[in-house]
């Protein structure tokens, strides 16, 4: 016989050649044979991930590359290769993820072919031909309702009561699967207050689904449906240790959520934490400290959210300062540098993204009413869900206005219409008729709160500007002579 170790590196290199010959073959069916290609090429490259994570991590990121659209994403995933491979902490991550191998290959599958190989270029081609920008998530509420009452709560007034009924849902997730959307985010709410949630996503193993969730409804029970479903992460909201958490969300939430955390540890679910940063907390979620204590909890990845003055009780004093906005700058690079977790800041991060992703193209928001918003913060509406189709909503003429105005700023360090570009905010909500979604949305517009934040804009754009030539100018080249 053969030596072990040549037979497995004789046997890859064999499926290799197969996956790549599947690749090229020119059939109606195309997409079918990249889907089963891709099959393949998961299976094996976790097939030994588990024994051996940084030789079978670097075979994952070298078939993405090869499959990647753009030089972009091929850069992008370089970049992450660079960062995760021979860090001893990284690999300790890698092999928690191993311990539900179900839910690993299931997002593998939903990120790497079903959201980048099969639709993207289904996005792309169904753009062109409809003239619509088609994003690659949607942000769903399945209820309004909630177990907590947080003070500040983005959410916290809209109608208690609203809620998508299920076949709704089923029919939101079928549309978008149609026009190459695989990647769902729930909110509220509370979405673990939705009664059909798990019911819902089994129907659509297909997808992957992120929830932001208080943690509170996650019991022993949801942890077993949430490890043998295997293809919905919650996201935890926290406002740093028990003290801030508390204070917010209510007396002993941080406890519920570190237990709910670690029912999900044990069963090998992924989970995040999000994460909304105010004047008073930026330094404590921030610190070295506090990011250690999640990667020990087992969360693999971080949103941090600006607070915005939406929803119940808008306090202005509660947002951070340009200048706590401009340290976050270099404190997150340094965060990402060093620590073994995805930490994303939505509102500095406009260079990831080409500036703010709402408004139908990277995602958007349907609330519990049905009501289609631009943006999870931005509550104004022209169309309901029940009546309208994925499509008919892409090609709204409130997406249109919102599109052709991005970006909104010269400067991706300035990309919210909301505290970056205020008046490009009211200017589409005029030159559309879009009409607020709860009582007190409009505020945002017009009196003390508009001419606050238009202050606060210009403030932050003198900085922003200054933190664009700092890093992103290149320098004069020198002329040797």
């Amino acid at each position: 016989m053969g030596h072990p170790a040549r037979y497995r590196k004789g046997e890859e290199n064999r499926q290799g050649g197969i996956i790549m010959a599947l690749f090229n073959v020119p059939t109606l069916s195309a997409e079918r044979v990249k889907k089963m290609a891709a099959d393949m090429a998961i299976d094996q490259a976790l097939k030994y991930l588990d024994r051996d994570p940084e030789n079978n991590l670097s075979r994952i990121l070298d078939f993405a590359q090869k499959i990647a659209l753009d030089q972009g994403q091929k850069e992008n995933i370089e970049a992450l290769r660079t960062r995760m491979m021979g860090d001893e902490k990284i690999m300790a991550q890698i092999k928690r993820l191993c311990n539900n191998p179900r839910m690993l290959k299931n997002f593998i599958q939903t990120w790497v072919v079903n959201a980048m190989l099969l639709g993207g270029p289904r996005r792309n081609a169904l753009a062109k031909k409809l003239g619509i920008k088609i994003p690659s998530l949607i942000l769903v509420d399945p209820t309004s309702a909630c177990n907590l009452r947080c003070s500040g709560c983005w959410a916290g007034e809209y109608q208690q009561t609203d809620q998508l009924e299920p076949e709704l849902l089923d029919r939101i997730f079928n549309e978008a699967k149609e026009l190459g959307i695989y990647w769902i985010v729930f909110s509220g709410g509370e979405p673990f207050a939705y009664p059909q949630l798990i019911d819902v996503v089994s129907r659509h193993q297909d997808l992957g689904f992120m929830a932001y969730t208080n943690g509170t409804l996650i019991t022993e029970e949801v942890a077993d449906q949430l490890a043998q479903v295997a293809n919905l992460s919650p996201a935890f909201s926290l406002e740093g240790w028990q003290e801030q958490t508390d204070a917010r969300r209510g007396q002993g939430v941080f406890q519920q959520v570190m237990a709910a955390m670690d029912r999900l540890c044990a069963r090998g679910v992924y989970f995040g934490a999000s994460l909304t940063v105010t004047r008073d907390n930026i330094e404590i979620v921030y610190s070295d400290d506090f990011m250690d204590f999640l990667v020990d909890k087992g969360v693999t990845y971080v949103w941090t959210f600006h607070y915005l003055p939406i929803g119940r009780d808008p306090d202005l004093s509660l947002m951070i300062t340009p200048q706590k906005r401009a340290w976050l700058v270099d404190r997150v690079a340094e965060i990402r540098a060093t620590k073994p977790i995805l930490v994303a800041d939505f509102w500095n991060d406009g260079h990831f993204t080409g500036g703010c992703i709402a408004g139908g193209r990277m995602y958007f928001h349907i609330n519990a009413a049905g009501m289609v918003e631009p943006c999870a913060f931005v509550h104004f509406a022209t169309d309901n869900i029940r009546n309208r189709s994925l499509k008919q909503i892409l090609a709204s003429p409130l997406f249109k206005a919102y599109q052709k105005r991005q970006p909104f700023n010269d400067t991706h360090y300035a990309p919210c219409p909301i505290i970056d570009a205020p008046s490009s905010l009211r200017d589409i909500v005029a030159e559309t008729g879009a009409k607020p979604t709860h009582d007190g949305a409009g505020d945002v517009l017009h009196g003390a709160q508009a001419a606050f934040l238009d202050r606060r804009s210009e403030e932050w754009l003198d900085l922003a500007e200054k933190l664009e030539r700092r890093h992103f100018t290149p320098e004069p080249k020198r002329i040797s002579g």
